[in-house]
């Protein structure tokens, strides 16, 4: 039976020229708002020393008239701090734009990976995830991450390790193809993100305080909050323009309204707690959320996911602008002076507090999934980079019989200009014994096999011209370490990785990625126990590929012609000396490395 692989586009594109070219526009951008920055700033350093004139010369002006001018200064002040402010937004965008630029130039040219690397991640215990080094330095984490914001981190660091049915994988690619046509839009949603400065505390804060939605003002409290701020203005007002000698009254009612604030500020202080800096996150939250709003879609992912930002009255975007107005406001409560007067006057934090959980009731249930989809959307576009920097690489099909089929594979993280690929196919013989002398590509062709299949799984394109997967469950022993805390042996550690596989494949379909197994006993004994761990695991219908440096290992592809095959990475001696091509390729390896280098190297 045939199948139908993915094909390869062939796309004439330079990433690099791609970049300079955005480069060189945001650049000129980035200089046109700051000189507009510098001439704005300087105008309103003309209108303060105005408006000191005016105030100087008081005396000079009436009265109307220099109250009107006073204002109209103000206004004009008030008009240009708005202007110089939005053009400092905009020549920061856009020299975050050149960086990300930049930094992708060097990434391709120079090999330079300034991007977090999902060290926090690593799990030594996870079925692939350690083995292939999915995260730490140098890993296909830090190789994609092109995120900002923590959730989106999280959500990467999911999207790599989770497991994906054949619906959600197409509509992923479908996704990360429509992304990764969308340079600019991309590059304007990571700055948008960039400038928000994220991090993990603020965002348990913001899901520990949307979750906690029973705090509330009593009932009393408010009632006197609207009834005694209207005492204290009548009051006020009555004694200025009437001389009633009110001056104690308005004293005490003042000390009072402070009174009714002060038993509420405990409550206040747990709102607003560890929220420094949130209301100017929620406001670029916002703006990332009407990024997504406002653009057309086409795919299917896409649309969920900017559907799931509206609500019945409004948009997810209004709604977090309005809760970030609310943090910012609230945060006024730290100046003493500032807030001694907006609540002994009016109460104004108690009726602020009111509107803060108020929006909790209402959205808060919301906040998290709002949220999350910005971690989507970057983590989407993670992907989308990956393929617009690799536009050789390919989607692969799904296979509705799990089988797996790769052209010209290779590992990703190895340059173009150094990689060597190859074909597998695993349709007529599901699993492989691999052999090779050390150094011969081996493990990294276990690992380009494991990396290509988590991306895969993950909706991304492959390191492969051509490539069909199947959804069999991936499991993987490469990486054993021992454990002192837990006096744990390595070869105890690697044992209980074996069984783990094997209780995997008892209940699921498994494809296997093994890599010299029990090293840690004697040569017969690894042997035997090879052999029968092979004959177990393929028993269960586990696809997959085991290394080895036993050749008597081999031997058991006569007993199961059907099922194992012998691959190999050959070694050759030319002119005294070690010669790779790191190709795969059929049979059992002839030639070992490892006496010769002995030799050559005086130890024997």
């Amino acid at each position: 039976m045939k199948y139908k692989l993915s094909e390869k586009r062939k796309v004439n594109m330079n990433p690099i020229q791609e970049y300079e070219k955005q480069k060189g526009i945001a650049n000129a951008k980035a200089n046109y708002f700051d000189k507009r920055v510098k001439i704005f700033s300087f105008l309103r350093f003309i209108v303060i020393g105005i408006l000191v004139f005016i105030i100087y010369k008081n005396d000079v002006f009436s009265t109307p008239t220099f109250i009107i001018a006073f204002f109209i200064t103000i206004l004009v002040f008030g008009i240009l701090v708005k202007i110089f402010n939005y053009n400092k937004f905009y020549r920061n965008l856009n020299r975050i734009k050149v960086k990300i630029n930049e930094r992708e130039i060097d990434f391709l040219d120079k090999g330079e990976m300034p991007f977090k690397d999902g060290k926090p991640f690593i799990n030594i215990q996870h079925a692939f995830s350690f083995d292939l080094d999915l995260f730490g330095r140098q890993s296909l984490y830090q190789h994609l991450n092109r995120t900002q914001s923590y959730i989106g981190e999280y959500i990467l660091h999911e999207s790599l390790i989770q497991n994906n049915n054949k619906n959600e994988i197409l509509k992923r690619q479908e996704a990360i193809n429509e992304l990764s046509l969308k340079l600019e839009w991309r590059q304007n949603f990571s700055a948008f993100s960039e400038l928000q400065e994220d991090s993990k505390s603020n965002y348990i804060f913001l899901k520990q305080w949307a979750l906690n939605a029973k705090a509330n003002i009593p009932k009393h409290i408010y009632l006197m909050a609207f009834i005694f701020p209207v005492i204290f203005m009548l009051a006020f007002v009555a004694n200025i323009y009437f001389s009633l000698g009110l001056g104690s009254m308005v004293t005490l009612l003042f000390i009072v309204n402070l009174s009714i604030l002060g038993s509420q500020l405990k409550l206040i202080q747990s709102e607003i707690d560890k929220s420094t800096k949130l209301n100017k996150i929620l406001d670029n939250y916002s703006i990332l959320m009407q990024e997504v709003e406002n653009h057309d879609w086409q795919s299917e992912t896409l649309k969920e996911l900017k559907n799931s930002l509206s609500l019945n009255t409004s948009e997810a975007s209004q709604s977090i602008k309005y809760l970030s107005r609310l943090f910012g406001n609230m945060d006024t409560i730290n100046n003493a002076v500032g807030a001694a007067l907006m609540n002994g006057t009016i109460l104004y934090h108690i009726h602020l507090l009111k509107k803060l959980l108020d929006w909790k009731r209402e959205n808060g249930k919301h906040i998290l999934k709002w949220i999350n989809v910005i971690g989507e959307i970057e983590s989407l576009i993670c992907y989308a980079n990956f393929k617009f920097n690799n536009s050789n690489y390919t989607f692969p099909s799904i296979s509705s019989d799990n089988n797996y089929v790769f052209k010209n594979i290779g590992h990703p993280l190895i340059d173009s200009r150094q990689r060597v690929c190859s074909d597998v196919d695993f349709t007529s013989h599901p699993f492989v014994i691999l052999t090779g002398s050390n150094m011969s590509g081996k493990s990294t062709f276990l690992r380009s096999i494991g990396v290509n299949i988590v991306l895969a799984n993950a909706g991304s394109v492959v390191c492969a011209d051509e490539a069909m997967i199947g959804l069999n469950k991936l499991q993987v022993s490469m990486r054993s370490t021992d454990s002192l805390a837990d006096n744990e042996s390595y070869f105890f550690a690697e044992v209980k990785r074996l069984q783990s596989i094997m209780n995997v494949a008892k209940s699921e379909a498994c494809f296997v990625l093994l890599d010299e197994i029990l090293r840690g006993t004697n040569s017969d004994d690894k042997r035997n126990g090879t052999i029968k761990f092979i004959e177990k695991i393929i028993g269960l219908k586990a696809k997959g590929v085991i290394a080895t440096h036993d050749l008597e290992v081999c031997k058991t592809t006569e007993q199961y012609p059907d099922y194992l095959i012998n691959n190999c990475f050959e070694v050759d001696i030319i002119n005294d000396e070690l010669y790779f091509d790191y190709k795969l390729r059929p049979g059992i390896c002839q030639n070992q490395s490892a006496s010769f280098l002995m030799e050559k190297n005086g130890i024997i």
